[in-house]
C-alpha cells in the first residue's frame, strides 16, 4: 500500500471499529456493574449469576454466529450495489439485502424461543450442568425466571445492530446503547437493592434489569430499522417476502458462521463446566476476571467486526489484490492491539481486583493469578480474532474457519484444559492456559491461511438476479 491507501485504510477501519468499541465497552460496562452489585451479595450470588449468564452468552453467541454470517453477505452486497453499473444490478443487490435481513430475523426468533423454552421448564438441569452447589443452583434458578422473553429482544437487537453496521451505520447503535446502559444501572441499584420503595430483589433484580434496558435497546433499534433507515430500506412488509432465491447463497456463507459459533460456544461453556466444578472460589475468581478481559479487548472487537465489513466490501467492488493488502495491515494491527491489552491488563487487575471487598482471599488469589495468564493469552486471541472473526470470515472462508475453530477448542483446550485441573491440579494460572491454548495455535494458523490467498471465495451473483 502506498502512503495514501494506508491513510485511507485505518481511517476506515477505525471510523467503523471506534463505534463499535465504544458500544462494546458500554454493554461491558453494564455487565460489570452487575458483577459488582450482584458480587456484593457475597460469593454464591456472584456464581449463580456468573454461570446463568454463561448458558446466556450461548443464546448470544449463536445470534453473533446469525448476526456475522448475514453480515458477510450484506457487506459484500453493499458493496455490489455501490459499484453497479447498472439500476438493474443495483436493484438486484438491494433485494438480496433485504432477503438476507428477512431470513436473519426468522432464525433469530426461532432461536429465541427454543432457548426461552429450555429457561422456562429446565433451568435447574441447566445450572446443575456448571455446578453441584445446591445454593448457587437455587441463585440461579430464581435469576433465570426473570430472564425467559429476554432472549427475544436481545437477540433481535444484537443481530440488527450487525448488520446496520455492514452498511456502515455505527453511530445510531452506540448512541441506544449509551440510553440502554443508564437504564440498566437505575434499574439494577433500584431492584437489586430495593431503593425507592422498590422490593430487594437481589439476583432476580439484575435480571429484571436487564431485561428492562433490552426492551428499551430494541424500541429504539427496531425502530431505526423498520421506518427511518434509507440503505437497506428494510420495512415491515418485508418481513413475508420471499427468500428462497437467497437460501442456497445464505447457507454456504453464514450457516457454517452459526454452526461455528453455536459449537464454539457450546465449547466455551465447556470451560465454564470445567471451571464451575473447581469449585465456587475459582467460578467467582473468573467471573472478576472475564469481565476485565473483555474490558480490555473492546478496540479488537471492535476492529475485527470492522475487518468483516471492510473485507466484504472490498471484495464486493472486485479488488482482490487491495483485499490481500488489507489482510496483512490487519495481522500487524491485532498484533498491536493484542500487547495493548496485555498492558491494560498488567496495569490495573490489582486495582479491579481490589475493587470486590466480600470475596474471600482463595478469590483474590485465583483471580490475580488468571490476569496473568490473561497477560498472555490476551497478545494471541487478540490477532487471531481479527483474522478468524474479521477477515478471513469477511472473505467467506466461513467453512474451514467452521473446522478450524473446533478442532482446535475441541481436540487441544478443552482436553488439555480437563487434564490440567482435575489430573494434574495444577496452579489456575497454567489451568487457565491450557483452556486458551486454542488461542495461540489459532494465531500462527490464521496467518499461514492468510498467506495461502484461498480464504477469499466468491459470492454467487446469480443470488442477486
Amino acid at each position: 500500500m502506498d502512503k495514501k491507501e494506508v491513510f485511507q485504510f485505518y481511517k476506515r477501519v477505525f471510523s467503523l471499529a471506534l463505534p463499535i468499541a465504544a458500544q462494546s465497552l458500554i454493554t461491558i460496562g453494564v455487565n460489570m456493574l452487575d458483577t459488582m452489585m450482584v458480587g456484593s451479595l457475597g460469593d454464591d450470588p456472584l456464581s449463580a449469576t456468573s454461570l446463568a449468564n454463561s448458558f446466556i452468552s450461548i443464546y448470544q453467541i449463536f445470534c453473533m454466529g446469525l448476526g456475522m454470517g448475514a453480515s458477510v453477505l450484506v457487506s459484500r452486497y453493499w458493496g455490489m450495489k455501490n459499484s453497479a453499473k447498472d439500476e438493474t444490478d443495483a436493484e438486484a443487490a438491494s433485494r438480496a439485502l433485504k432477503q438476507t435481513v428477512c431470513l436473519m430475523l426468522r432464525l433469530t426468533i426461532v432461536l429465541a424461543t427454543v432457548f426461552a423454552l429450555a429457561t422456562l421448564f429446565i433451568p435447574d438441569m441447566i445450572m446443575r450442568t456448571y455446578t453441584d452447589d445446591a445454593s448457587i443452583i437455587s441463585y440461579g434458578v430464581r435469576y433465570f425466571r426473570y430472564s425467559i422473553v429476554t432472549y427475544y429482544f436481545v437477540g433481535i437487537s444484537l443481530v440488527t445492530t450487525i448488520v446496520l453496521r455492514s452498511v456502515g451505520q455505527v453511530v445510531l447503535p452506540l448512541v441506544v446503547s449509551i440510553g440502554a446502559f443508564f437504564v440498566n444501572l437505575s434499574m439494577n441499584y433500584i431492584l437489586i437493592f430495593g431503593k425507592f420503595g422498590a422490593p430487594r430483589m437481589e439476583v432476580a433484580g439484575a435480571a429484571l434489569g436487564t431485561l428492562l434496558s433490552r426492551v428499551f435497546e430494541l424500541i429504539f433499534i427496531m425502530g431505526y430499522l423498520l421506518f427511518i433507515d434509507k440503505k437497506i430500506l428494510f420495512r415491515l412488509k418485508d418481513f413475508l417476502m420471499q427468500t428462497r432465491t437467497l437460501l442456497g447463497e445464505y447457507i454456504r456463507i453464514s450457516i457454517p458462521v452459526l454452526i461455528s459459533d453455536a459449537i464454539l460456544a457450546i465449547g466455551n461453556n465447556s470451560v465454564a463446566m470445567v471451571i464451575g466444578h473447581l469449585g465456587s472460589t475459582f467460578v467467582a475468581a473468573n467471573a472478576i476476571t472475564s469481565v476485565t478481559q473483555q474490558l480490555s479487548s473492546v478496540v479488537i472487537s471492535g476492529v475485527s467486526q470492522a475487518g468483516a465489513i471492510v473485507t466484504g466490501i472490498t471484495l464486493g467492488e472486485g479488488n482482490r489484490e487491495k483485499t490481500m493488502r488489507q489482510g496483512y495491515h490487519f495481522f500487524g494491527l491485532g498484533l498491536v492491539l493484542g500487547c495493548i491489552s496485555a498492558g491494560f491488563v498488567f496495569i490495573f487487575s490489582g486495582s479491579i481486583i481490589g475493587y470486590y471487598k466480600n470475596v474471600s482471599p482463595e478469590t483474590v488469589r485465583i483471580a490475580s493469578q488468571l490476569m496473568n495468564a490473561i497477560c498472555l493469552i490476551i497478545v494471541f486471541q487478540g490477532t487471531n480474532s481479527i483474522m478468524t472473526k474479521g477477515v478471513l470470515r469477511g472473505g467467506g472462508d466461513t467453512k474451514i474457519l467452521m473446522v478450524a475453530d473446533n478442532v482446535f477448542l475441541w481436540v487441544l483446550a478443552i482436553p488439555l484444559g480437563i487434564f490440567a485441573g482435575f489430573y494434574m491440579k495444577w496452579s489456575p494460572f497454567l489451568i487457565y492456559i491450557c483452556l486458551k491454548s486454542d488461542q495461540i495455535v489459532k494465531t500462527l494458523w490464521s496467518f499461514l491461511r492468510l498467506r495461502s490467498r484461498k480464504w477469499i471465495k466468491k459470492i454467487d451473483t446469480k443470488s442477486t438476479k
